[in-house]
C-alpha cells in the first residue's frame, strides 16, 4: 500500500506535469466501491474544461485543485499512472506502490537509467494497455498528456469534494508527517499519555498522518524500539531518536521518489518481504509479529521490550507474516485491528447466536470450517479481503459449493472514444 513518500512522489510528478494545462477529456469507471458519493457521468461533466491550479496532499490523501470546485480527492489503494500519448515510447511519468516498483526496475533495466531518471519511474510500453482496465479515472489534458488512476484491487476512495481538506477523511487527519512535523517536546508530551504499543499508535492516522506499515517498521528498527513496547514508557533518549527517526526515514524515503531500489542498503525495509528464517538485516535474523494488526517486523536483538514490559515478555519465536482477520489492506489506519490468529480463535469461541457447543451434556463436533487456498494479503490477483465476514460463518456451518466467479464487462463512452474495462463481479 502507498504511504506518504508514494503519494507525495505522485503529487510532485502533476505538479510538475500538469500544472496550468486543461482537462479535454475524462472516463470515470462504474464502481461504487471506489469512486465514492457520485455517479460516474456527474464526476466526468465537473472534470471538463477545468483547468489543474495545484496538487495538494496531506498524509496518504491527495487532491486535485481545480479553477473551480468542486475538487477530485484521492485516497490511494494504488499510485497514479501518468503517461505521454503523443509518443508511447517516450512516456512522462509512471508511479507504482513500493513492491510493484521494484519489480518494474528488475524488469526494465537500463531504462531507467541517464537522462530519464530525473523526470520518471519506470515505463510504459507500447504493447502495453493503455489505459489499463483497471483504470478508476482517465484524464486527457489538452497538451496530449494522459492521466490513469489505477486501483486494481479496488482499495483506493475517489471522492469530489467542494472543500476536500475540511471533509472527512482529510479534516480527521493528525499533523502530517513531513509537512507539519511535531516538534520534540510535542512529542514526548503526547507519548506520554498513550497507554497502546507505539507502532499501532504511529499507524493511526489521527496521531501521526502518512506513516504506514513498512514506514513504522524502519523507524521503529532504526530507533531501535520494539514494535510493542508502550508508548508512555519510553524514554526521553528514546522519544528524542524516534524523533529524529521519522524525520530522516521520510525525508529520505521522498528525496529518491519513494524509489525502494534506492533506499539505504542498512534499511529493514529491503528484508521485510522476505520468508521468515531467511530475514536478515546487516547479519542480524528479522523476525515477524503482530503489531497494530499489522505483519511487522523487527530484530529481537537491537528491539528489546524495556521496563516492565521486558520481565512479562515471552521467549521470542518467529511467526507467520500474514496476519490473519484483517478486513482490508487499510488497516494501517485502525491501530485495533486484530492483531493475532489467536485473537480470532478466541473470538470464534461461541457459535453465531450464542448456541450451545454442547448438546444432552455432550460435545457437538467442530464445526467444519472452509479453508481460504491463500491467506496472502500482498496477493496482486485482484481480490480483497470481503469475505472475512462470509468466511467466519462457515465455521459454524457448512455452505453449499460457491457459485463459480463470472467477469462482467463494462463499455463506458467519452465523446468519440471508448474504453472498455473488465473487472470481476464480487
Amino acid at each position: 500500500m502507498p504511504e506518504l513518500p508514494e503519494v507525495e512522489a505522485a503529487r510532485r510528478a502533476i505538479e510538475e506535469h500538469c500544472i496550468g494545462k486543461k482537462i479535454k477529456r475524462s472516463v470515470v469507471a462504474d464502481d461504487s466501491k471506489v469512486i465514492d458519493g457520485v455517479s460516474p457521468s456527474d464526476f466526468e461533466v465537473s472534470l471538463l474544461g477545468k483547468t489543474i491550479v495545484a496538487a495538494h496532499r496531506k498524509g496518504k490523501n491527495m487532491w486535485l485543485q481545480l479553477d473551480s470546485p468542486p475538487f477530485p480527492s484521492f485516497q490511494f489503494g494504488t499510485v497514479p499512472n501518468l503517461f505521454d500519448s503523443q509518443n508511447p515510447r517516450n512516456f512522462t511519468l509512471t508511479l507504482f506502490s513500493s513492491s510493484l516498483s521494484e519489480r518494474m526496475h528488475e524488469s526494465l533495466g537500463s531504462l531507467v537509467q541517464g537522462n530519464y531518471r530525473d523526470d520518471f519511474r519506470s515505463a510504459v510500453n507500447d504493447t502495453d494497455e493503455w489505459p489499463s482496465k483497471y483504470s478508476k479515472i482517465f484524464i486527457e489534458l489538452d497538451d496530449g498528456l494522459e492521466l490513469s488512476f489505477t486501483d486494481k484491487r479496488r482499495f483506493a476512495k475517489v471522492r469530489l469534494l467542494k472543500n476536500p481538506a475540511s471533509a472527512p477523511p482529510i479534516s480527521e487527519l493528525g499533523p502530517d508527517a513531513l509537512l507539519e512535523p511535531m516538534t520534540i517536546d510535542e512529542l514526548i508530551n503526547s507519548l506520554s499519555k498513550k497507554k497502546i504499543g507505539i507502532k499501532a499508535l504511529l499507524l493511526d492516522q489521527s496521531f501521526i498522518s502518512g506513516i504506514g506499515n513498512w514506514i513504522a517498521d524502519e523507524v521503529l528498527y532504526q530507533a531501535r524500539i520494539h514494535p510493542l513496547q508502550i508508548a508512555s514508557s519510553l524514554s526521553k533518549d528514546s522519544c528524542l531518536e524516534l524523533h529524529k527517526c521519522i524525520k530522516e526515514v521520510i525525508e529520505k524515503a521522498v528525496d529518491v521518489g519513494a524509489d525502494g531500489s534506492q533506499f539505504p542498503s542498512s534499511w529493514i525495509f529491503h528484508s521485510r518481504e522476505k520468508k521468515p528464517g531467511k530475514a536478515f538485516v546487516d547479519g542480524k535474523k528479522i523476525e515477524f509479529i503482530a503489531a497494530g494488526g499489522r505483519t511487522t517486523a523487527y530484530v529481537p536483538e537491537l528491539q528489546k521490550l524495556i521496563g516492565s514490559q521486558a520481565a512479562k515478555a515471552p521467549s521470542s519465536k518467529p511467526g507467520k507474516k500474514t496476519v490473519k482477520g484483517r478486513k482490508n489492506e487499510n488497516s494501517d489506519d485502525d491501530p485495533n485491528a486484530p492483531g493475532s490468529e489467536e485473537e480470532e480463535k478466541a473470538k470464534s469461541v461461541k457459535s453465531k447466536g450464542g448456541r450451545s457447543t454442547t448438546r444432552h451434556g455432550r460435545k457437538l463436533p467442530p464445526a467444519k470450517r472452509k479453508i481460504s487456498e491463500s491467506d496472502d494479503d500482498d496477493d496482486d490477483d485482484g481480490s480483497n479481503d470481503d469475505s472475512d465476514e462470509a468466511d467466519e460463518k462457515t465455521r459454524t456451518t457448512k455452505k453449499p459449493p460457491a457459485k463459480k466467479k463470472s467477469k462482467k464487462a463494462m463499455t463506458m463512452t467519452s465523446g468519440a472514444t471508448t474504453t472498455r474495462v473488465t473487472r470481476r463481479k464480487r
